[in-house]
């Protein structure tokens, strides 16, 4: 008998996965539990793992392909006692929405779109180009997997010429554009095409922060356990949520339907992150209430799970303000991307020994600069100095970070 494992409903709010990656290929034998497949939402990867033992009789989505919640994933060949729920396989097709828990009646699913467009699949930039030109996309036949709409159909449909294919010369290569690139770009554009963007620059001096981390560390590693070494991003992350306690207007987001700034109760901080795959946010929460050791600890521990493909989803999400760091590659200055739906990113930049006039001498400082792009629908020029000037006042006054090697 043949079972048909559906993709299952791997988050609140998600409505469609993208095949990262098959862990098994058709014909394998499959082990109950054993992984199977790399799936990724707008939420997080995740791997789901085999519903039955068995073996894999039909791959139904490829790498790369979106699969709607409730369409059918996977086909295992199952022995007879195994397939009480068994129906024989075939190519997916359309798949009506799971009955709802409560009524036991099936519903429609919104893939975080208008209601009246609730039905149709298709990507962010899809619709866009669907608005672009003119054109109803429920009007519109899919031709990609399980009845997806392309940006090709769109055009096709308003009777544009399809977008041409990039010509591929001698010693080129040609990478798949999905995983965690794809969700990378698709977030940026949503953040550049909703936020009213414009960037502010601050120097810092970082003289008196350099040596507090020096005497800090030198405390630490006499220490028998615990963190026995600080970075500086400890210390940017406590003065960021502790300006950010004084100045709710950058905590916020913005709900445009109930035409409501929401300012955010908690100060949770999200920290850019580079991976092999891209750009990652793990979320440190309740910045403001740990200590400069409980956040180095705590940034240690969602670094390592990031990197290694393994944060949770409640790692991954929840955060009210993001700061991105290249730490020693950081350069001069930067104009970061709003992490949607927040308001504001604070970009940190490297730490340099350069010129500085202090008491009308010119003395060699540690000197820093600090970028925050921030959204002029909700937030002001004049708010956003402000603001990076409370952490400049901190960090160039760090004592009170970290008292106990003042």
């Amino acid at each position: 008998m043949i079972y048909e494992f559906r993709l299952p409903d791997v988050g609140e709010g998600v409505a469609e996965g993208e095949v990262v990656k098959w862990l098994v290929k058709e014909g394998d034998v499959l082990q109950e539990d054993q992984p199977m497949v790399e799936i990724m939402t707008d939420k997080a990867t995740v791997e789901i793992p085999a519903p039955r033992a068995g073996r894999v009789a039909k791959l139904m989505f490829a790498e790369g392909q979106i699969c709607p919640v409730g369409k059918v994933l996977i086909a295992i060949e199952v022995p007879d006692t195994a397939a009480g729920d068994a129906i024989v396989a075939a190519a997916p097709a359309h798949v009506d929405p799971a009955p709802s828990a409560s009524t036991g009646e099936r519903a429609p699913r919104n893939n975080g779109v208008n209601a009246r467009d609730a039905g149709v699949l298709a990507t962010p930039a899809t619709r866009k180009l669907a608005r672009d030109v003119d054109v109803d996309i429920r009007e519109v036949t899919g031709s990609g997997p399980g009845g997806r709409i392309t940006s090709d159909d769109v055009r096709a449909h308003s009777g544009a010429p399809a977008a041409p294919r990039a010509p591929v010369a001698d010693g080129d290569t040609r990478l798949p554009f999905r995983g965690v690139r794809r969700k990378i770009a698709e977030h940026m554009v949503l953040s550049k095409h909703t936020a009213a963007h414009f960037t502010y620059v601050e120097e810092i001096d970082c003289t008196d922060l350099v040596a507090l981390r020096e005497r800090a560390n030198a405390r630490l590693a006499a220490a028998t356990s615990g963190v026995t070494k600080l970075s500086f991003l400890p210390f940017i992350v406590k003065a960021t949520a502790a300006a950010l306690a004084k100045f709710p207007q950058l905590n916020a987001t913005l709900d445009d339907a109930a035409g409501e700034i929401i300012q955010r109760a908690h100060r949770h901080i999200g920290l850019a992150t580079a991976t092999e795959a891209g750009l990652i946010v793990p979320v440190v929460r309740d910045a403001d209430r740990l200590s400069i050791v409980e956040l180095a600890g705590e940034i240690e521990r969602l670094a390592a799970l990031t990197r290694t493909g393994k944060a949770t989803r409640e790692d991954l999400s929840g955060s009210t303000f993001t700061i991105t760091s290249l730490g020693a590659l950081g350069g001069l200055m930067a104009t970061p991307i709003i992490n949607h739906p927040e308001v504001a990113i604070l970009g940190v930049h490297k730490i340099t020994r350069r010129p500085a006039v202090k008491d009308d001498k010119i003395v060699i400082r540690d000197l820093m600069n600090l970028s925050i792009s921030v959204d002029h629908r909700v937030t002001d020029g004049y708010d956003a100095a402000r603001f990076i000037a409370e952490i400049k006042a901190t960090l160039e006054t760090p004592g009170p970070l970290y008292p106990e090697a003042s």
